[in-house]
């Protein structure tokens, strides 16, 4: 293999740590809120979900772009991904069906990344110092300039980023002969979701994040599902009352991630910013109404308040996250009205939780008897 030698990169916190790396040859700099992710498989869909669009994602797995990118492996219509922070970059691949490098796919849409990283040490240091914003730069900038720049960006809390990424137009997805309708609102809906809805006889109608409840009624769904997305679900308002006048209708209602904030918020329960949040394909969840245990894929950094969910009449906690107690799940006990804060739809995997799209779609049955 041809030596190459690549220049000096560094990740800037905003604390002033710095960790040193190298470019993989994409010069500047970029601004996020750094986070790492604990898969070990599965780059594309998580450089792709916009779920993280704002934030610098750390790879715990070693090796990263060792398999390339295919488009079958997208969760949206591209990169969301601020930058990106590894140990080993491969800008060969093995697999044979790859359609291109990790660093062709990354060349298109000019994305940071800085390899070379001692990412062992950096997310220990995360963990025990919470997630902050952070610059990667390639191109030689200088530390008082980065801190300088660093102190201007926006703090992840109190930050709306669902209107970055949400659909413009409304858009179908799935057969339009199928039984079922749903209506998706997109917060930074993940495509796989809608794979999963379509699998299971529903024709989705893809909403933007502030299209007006009767824009929605107006399709006349059978269900209504509230999508993933990033930044802080507080600042949604309009979101939350719409949700409110959705969750009104007593139709069936699915949320996922943001969506499970949403729902959260329009009954009067908080949410809050947590100290690290949760993003991996490993993460262990109990499923308190079966007494069975699932792992899960996650990414947020926000969740409901569990003391207020848990004195809320017309709540109850349907799953917890087992590392830390936090509140995994929860329905209302006098609607046909539940959400997850993890990821059902999971791709690559793990598939644990896919059954929750069939109890979405059995809520849907059971209405329209």
């Amino acid at each position: 293999m041809k030596y190459s030698n690549r220049n000096q990169a560094i990740l800037l916190l905003n604390d002033g740590t710095v960790f040193y790396g190298k470019s993989i040859g994409i010069e500047g700099k970029t601004f996020g809120e750094v986070c790492f992710n604990t898969g070990m498989t599965g780059y594309q869909e998580i450089f792709t979900d916009p779920s993280y669009y704002g934030q610098i994602m750390v790879a715990t797995n070693a090796h990263i772009g060792n398999y390339g990118v295919h488009a079958d492996e997208t969760d949206s219509d591209g990169i969301k991904i601020a930058g990106l922070v590894c140990k080993n970059f491969s800008f060969d691949y093995s697999r044979p069906d790859a359609e291109g490098s990790l660093l062709e796919y990354f060349q298109k849409v000019n994305l940071i990344a800085i390899s070379d990283v001692d990412t062992r040490a950096l997310v220990a240091y995360i963990r025990d110092n919470g997630a902050q914003n952070a610059v990667i730069c390639t191109d030689g900038t200088s530390l008082e300039e980065l801190k300088k720049q660093l102190a201007n960006v926006p703090n992840m809390k109190g930050l709306e980023l669902a209107s970055t990424v949400s659909t413009k137009e409304p858009y179908f997805f799935g057969d339009e002969n199928a039984t079922y309708k749903v209506a998706a609102l997109d917060l930074g809906i993940k495509t796989n979701i809608l794979r999963c809805l379509a699998e299971r006889n529903c024709y989705v109608k893809v909403f933007p994040y502030n299209t007006s409840f009767e824009d929605l009624k107006a399709f006349n769904p059978d269900g209504y599902f509230l999508s993933n997305g990033p930044g802080d679900p507080e600042p949604l308002k309009e979101v939350q009352e719409v949700a409110r006048q959705i969750i009104a209708e007593n139709k069936p209602v699915f949320g996922i991630c943001l969506g499970h904030q949403i729902i959260g918020l329009a009954n009067g329960i908080s949410t809050y910013k947590m100290f690290n949040g949760h993003r991996g394909i490993n993460h262990p969840v109990m499923n308190v109404l079966t007494n069975r245990g699932e792992i899960t894929s996650q990414n947020h950094g926000f969740a409901v308040v569990r003391e207020e969910l848990e004195k809320h009449p017309d709540f109850e906690i349907t799953h917890l996250h087992l590392n830390d107690g936090t509140v995994a799940g929860m329905r209302m006990k006098n609607k046909s009205v539940f959400s997850v804060q993890y990821h059902p739809e999971a791709s690559p995997g793990p598939h644990d939780a896919r059954y929750l799209f069939d109890q979405f779609v059995d809520n849907i049955k059971e209405s329209k008897k």
